[in-house]
């Protein structure tokens, strides 16, 4: 034993507030948060509230942190395969199942209540529908069965935009469901990169992310579709009123253009899967940043140009997405589930994005 170091832990202790910090995954609420606030500076034309700012950011704060708390209780099986996740806070032993899930619980119920008092009822309700989408329809449904979890999953992520939003307005509009979507068909490719990473530690824990079933080079073109889309959702925002202003157009464009660079780079270097997985958060955080400045310091373009952008973006999303579906449909071996139930996983989403697109230009 000499030179080695035996660690030993008194099951009797009280773990520290920092492992119970740890299971809300705050690195990646800051990611979520950045969505909220301009969506929220967007429905006010300018800045809003500066208290109702701090409420919204302090009830979405706590319901994600509930949602990544319990997804962690449900997944500490498989948490423990995994070199990347096994010191979480659950499998290391520092805290129980039982204590995780109390303070999930009582976060989230948190977060409602704290966004129905200080915002509304429909910024609360939201929330709680965010929450709950990812602890019961992508952690304990899809994760485990489908390769699309991620993407029909990648929803809860995209409603901090809503709840943004509704704690403004009290309402949704279709420029809300834009914001939305940006946010929604961004989330595959980016998580797709990070899973390529660490495609050997989900295939261990038997978890169907699409690199572990259909491999690396169809995994990278699905990564390219999913890049146009995002790029062409981005572009037709423009057109969803209040209409943004060329300075949102101008980098809505210029971040595109590289995340599509980096996606087709991508296929003939694989290895630097995490360099583009890196970029897609500097993408989404620069993309929202744009918006939330431009709607405060610049006037609107001209609603001919609002479309024209707009109608370009349509094109680029709809063809990326037609895309899309017909590689699913397609792809050797991706089918893990019945006919019935991967035709709907596959086709919702196209789908939703002809929904939001025919409720942008018209």
């Amino acid at each position: 034993m000499s030179g080695q170091h035996v660690r030993i832990v008194d099951p009797g202790a009280v773990p520290g507030w920092r492992s119970y910090l740890e299971l809300t995954k705050p690195r990646i609420i800051e990611l979520l948060l950045v969505t909220t606030v301009p969506a929220m500076v967007v429905a006010e034309q300018g800045w809003p509230s500066t208290w109702l700012v701090i409420a919204t950011v302090i009830g979405g704060t706590l319901s994600a942190a509930g949602a990544n708390t319990i997804n962690q209780v449900f997944d500490r099986d498989i948490d423990a395969m995994m070199s990347r996740t096994r010191n979480r806070p659950i499998p290391s032993g520092r805290v129980t199942p039982r204590s995780a899930m109390w303070f999930g619980v009582l976060l989230g119920i948190s977060g409602f209540v704290w966004l129905w008092v200080t915002s509304n009822l429909l910024a609360g309700a939201l929330s709680s529908a965010g929450l709950l989408f990812y602890v019961f329809v992508y952690t304990m449904v899809l994760k485990r069965s489908s390769t699309q979890n991620i993407v029909v999953g990648g929803a809860a992520g995209a409603v901090p935009t809503l709840v943004g939003w509704a704690a403004v307005t009290g309402s949704l509009s279709a420029t809300a469901w834009a914001m939305f979507a940006v946010v929604f068909f961004w989330t595959p490719a980016h998580f797709w990169a990070l899973s390529l990473r660490y495609r050997d530690d989900y295939k261990s824990a038997g978890v169907p992310m699409l690199p572990v079933v259909v491999g690396e080079r169809e995994t990278l073109e699905q990564i390219v579709r999913y890049s146009i889309v995002t790029v062409g959702v981005s572009l037709l925002l423009v057109a969803a009123g209040p209409a943004l202003g060329w300075l949102y157009v101008a980098i809505a464009a210029l971040l595109g253009i590289m995340l599509m660079q980096r996606a087709a780079a991508l296929r003939k270097r694989p290895a630097d899967a995490m360099g583009y997985f890196t970029f897609t958060n500097l993408y989404l955080g620069g993309l929202f940043v744009a918006i939330a400045l431009d709607a405060m310091l610049v006037e609107p373009v001209d609603p001919v140009a609002a479309t024209v952008v707009g109608i370009a973006g349509a094109i680029l999303a709809l063809g990326g997405g037609a895309l899309i579906v017909h590689a699913e449909l397609t792809m050797a071996g991706r089918r893990l589930v019945t006919p019935l139930r991967d035709a709907v996983e596959v086709v919702v989403p196209l789908v939703a994005l002809v929904v939001v697109v025919v409720a942008v230009l018209t």
